[in-house]
């Protein structure tokens, strides 16, 4: 079985400050990864050169062996990697319903009509909200409208699911139902990679953990060994915060 998607020798500097230097790694089929590190380590900046909103300034990105480097998002889209974001982007005027059709005309299956509207409905139910179709996305709750956006993503028909701290703000419960959603795609044979800081989600969901720390890759392997190291431990929680690894 070959690697889905490879992101080899990735950099990414604003004027000075490089914010991604040297990041590779590779993302297998059916699997779920944790992109890690403290705030500012580069992470997002690296789910962004992946989804093609910013350009690499060195590296290559490959999908199936395919470069994707330099292609607009929505041609990166095409060839099989959706994404959600750290700040929620649904169309907020418009019912739940018909964001996930929206989306279905224009990348994966493009459905449209009826079609489009049978197949937005089953993905819409499938994460919880079928009672809530015809709701206008702006008076979703904040969980219901992080619901809708996985759906407009997964509208989409991906082989690779960027997460970007999807589970962040959500209570106790909410985050159990989250957990829940994101385990189910496993049966898809879809590829996740999820930045995230709650460590219950990250120890119940990933396989493997990929750790950045000042923009560079320090660790890459099975959850519970890279949890377990002290340099991880030191970058990502600090030293004084050991403890809450073992949460």
């Amino acid at each position: 079985m070959s690697a889905l998607l490879e992101v080899n020798g990735l950099r990414k500097a604003f004027g000075g400050h490089v914010a991604v230097d040297g990041l590779t790694f590779v993302l297998w089929p059916g699997e779920i990864v944790g992109l890690l590190g403290p705030n500012g380590s580069g992470k997002t900046t690296a789910i962004n050169m992946i989804s093609g909103s910013l350009l690499p300034d060195k590296g290559s990105i490959r999908i199936h062996g395919q470069e994707i480097c330099g292609k607009k998002p929505h041609r990166i889209a095409a060839m099989g990697i959706a994404r959600t974001f750290q700040l929620v982007r649904v169309a907020s005027g418009m019912t739940a319903v018909d964001n996930v059709v929206a989306a279905l005309a224009f990348v994966g299956p493009r459905l449209t009509g009826s079609a489009a509207e049978v197949r937005a409905v089953a993905l819409l139910s499938q994460l919880g909200l079928g009672e809530r179709l015809h709701t206008i996305a702006g008076d979703l709750t904040y969980i219901d409208q992080k619901r809708l956006e996985l759906a407009r993503a997964l509208a989409l028909d991906p082989q690779v699911l960027l997460l970007d701290e999807w589970l962040a703000g959500l209570n106790p419960a909410e985050l159990l139902e989250g957990i829940a959603l994101i385990q189910s795609l496993r049966t898809s044979g879809i590829a996740v990679l999820m930045v995230e800081h709650v460590m219950d989600a990250v120890r119940a969901l990933c396989d493997r953990c990929v750790v950045m720390a000042a923009g560079k890759l320090i660790a890459d392997g099975h959850t519970d060994a890279v949890l377990s190291r002290p340099d991880v431990r030191r970058a990502y929680l600090g030293e004084d915060d050991e403890e809450k690894v073992d949460a």
